[in-house]
């Protein structure tokens, strides 16, 4: 759970206090879960409903840039643990912070964090053949700036 607000925020910190706030949701909310099974799937999105809400904020205060927030550790992107430390998932991620937020985000949720279109566009409050088109235009931008040599 940390792992994904951190990926949407971008703010270590702020993540650990999404993070908290969302057990707490999750824990005062618990009787309206009907089925126990989905408590996982239930949890996650309570995060990232939270790490949206957050990230919406900041861009629309334009408190920080998110372009200029830096992890505090660069390997700690929050991408499955395992075998995804190679060199090549490194430079996609690090290629994904380059892209415009809303392109950023979009990617995040789409291709790390599995959602669908129907259910990003309901996260971004978006329509959905705009989110379509974000993402196509997402993916050329990402693949445009990884065939640059570096």
């Amino acid at each position: 759970m940390y792992n994904t607000a951190l990926r949407i925020v971008k703010d270590s910190y702020k993540a650990e206090d999404i993070m908290q706030e969302s057990f707490l949701t999750a824990f005062t909310k618990l009787n309206t879960l009907e089925d126990t099974k989905l408590f996982g799937a239930w949890l996650k999105r309570i995060v990232v409903n939270n790490s949206i809400a957050h990230y919406n904020k900041i861009t629309k205060h334009s408190e920080v840039p998110l372009d200029t927030v830096m992890y505090k550790v660069e390997d700690d992107n929050g991408i499955e643990e395992g075998d995804h430390n190679t060199d090549k998932v490194k430079q996609i991620i690090r290629v994904m912070k380059t892209l415009k937020p809303n392109y950023s985000l979009g990617l995040t949720l789409h291709l790390i964090e599995g959602y669908d279109y129907e259910e990003i566009c309901d996260i971004m409050n978006i329509s959905y053949a705009n989110c379509r088109t974000m993402i196509s235009r997402a993916k050329e931008s990402l693949r445009q700036k990884l065939m640059q040599p570096a």
